[in-house]
């Protein structure tokens, strides 16, 4: 089954490939998306990661979240659900 994460307090310059080779070290990246401001198209600082399965989304909250990517300290949870 599927974990949606949230990763937080990522740099402007940081792309989707630069994620999707990051969390692939903790298993397998299902879907990675970062959301962007619809008029500038600039990255407003957060994704969401999908991983493969629960393990797989503990490991990659345990190795990655407080990480540190482009001098940025990574915020890595379990997404929550829209309300």
């Amino acid at each position: 089954m599927d974990i949606k994460l949230y990763v937080g307090n990522l740099a402007k310059s940081t792309t989707q490939d630069e994620l999707n080779t990051l969390f692939t070290q903790a298993g397998a990246v299902t879907a990675v998306d970062l959301i962007k401001d619809r008029v500038t198209g600039e990255s407003k600082g957060f994704a969401f990661v999908t991983m493969g399965g629960q393990s797989e989304a503990d490991k990659a909250i345990s190795m990655f979240n407080a990480y540190s990517l482009s001098d940025r300290e990574l915020k890595v949870n379990v997404a929550k659900p829209k309300a």
